[in-house]
């Protein structure tokens, strides 16, 4: 795939709510497409329903350039979320998808979470039902929690690879939702080969650790009460310090190359595969540009190596 995507949950979702403003969405989203970004990557509960209703205004004119990621099946409550996956509600979640999208089809719809009340086959033939109305282009699961469903000495993709093995009997799997970063490489362990042997695309959350693959997070700094790296082991001020290691390799190959951390990050993350398209969110479109960027960033072994070199990232469970 060689390209880099445009994750648009922290536009109205999880990161700095003060910081999230329509108007500069809709330029950052513009700016993207200008770039040369097409695959856009919201769901329903962000927000909850107004990213999507974002995105939508957003590609007025320009839907044709973009490739349209949504995802279903998580339900946002008053401090909860529950997953939903029974087949009536899977089709009536993608029609509202499909009005505040203002799309007449969706180009790969994604399983956010099953349903652990409700068989996923169940589920996922009403979503390939979806393909067969012509609503929908191709059906994508999302990677189960790190930490669920572990079994003791379970690699942190078992869960997931087990429910793929079961949806591909229904109907073939097109893409794959997993954190992949410098500092998650976990995937690369089973997950991506599972892909790859598959033709299975691997979309590639959080590439950018967060944020703090960037370089621009200082330890310390805080967030906001409704960031949620404010709760994330990986981002209180002692961990943010004890990773600073990782960050430093990175610039020190960005300089190498004239580019940032983050196109380096990114870059990173494409030599997983052609099969692998990050999706780094953004609010501004300084960020986003600057994300698109990465693609033109080749690494060599030797850069490969020394990232490979780099210290764990820890967080603290460690």
């Amino acid at each position: 795939m060689g390209a880099v995507g445009l994750g648009c949950m922290p536009m109205s979702w999880a990161y700095s709510t003060s910081q999230q403003r329509g108007d500069r969405s809709l330029r950052t989203v513009h700016a993207a497409l200008d770039a040369g970004v097409q695959l856009l990557d919201t769901a329903d509960m962000y927000g909850p329903f107004t990213n999507e209703l974002l995105i939508g205004r957003a590609l007025k004119g320009r839907r044709s350039q973009a490739f349209l990621s949504t995802k279903c099946g998580l339900l946002v409550g008053d401090q909860h979320v529950v997953a939903n996956g029974r087949p009536g509600y899977v089709r009536r979640a993608c029609d509202a998808s499909l009005r505040r999208l203002q799309t007449d089809v969706i180009d790969l719809y994604v399983l956010h979470r099953a349903d652990p009340e409700v068989p996923v086959e169940e589920t996922w033939g009403a979503m390939a039902g979806l393909v067969a109305a012509g609503k929908v282009r191709a059906l994508g699961l999302s990677a189960v929690g790190a930490r669920a469903g572990r079994r003791p000495g379970a690699r942190r993709h078992d869960g997931t690879i087990r429910q793929l093995e079961r949806v591909q009997q229904v109907f073939p799997v097109s893409a794959v939702q997993a954190e992949l970063s410098v500092w998650a490489p976990e995937a690369l362990e089973d997950l991506l080969p599972w892909c790859a042997a598959r033709g299975v695309g691997v979309l590639a959350a959080m590439p950018l650790g967060s944020g703090y693959l960037t370089g621009t997070l200082k330890p310390g700094q805080g967030f906001e009460p409704d960031d949620a790296r404010a709760r994330h082991p990986r981002f209180t001020a002692e961990m943010m310090a004890a990773n600073q290691p990782v960050v430093a390799g990175l610039r020190r190959i960005a300089e190498r190359h004239g580019a940032t951390p983050a196109q380096v990050a990114l870059a990173w993350v494409l030599r997983q595969g052609r099969h692998v398209v990050p999706v780094p969110g953004a609010k501004q479109e300084r960020w986003a540009v600057e994300n698109a960027g990465a693609a033109a960033v080749v690494l060599t072994d030797g850069d490969l190596a020394e990232i490979a070199g780099l210290p764990r990232a820890r967080g603290s469970w460690d």
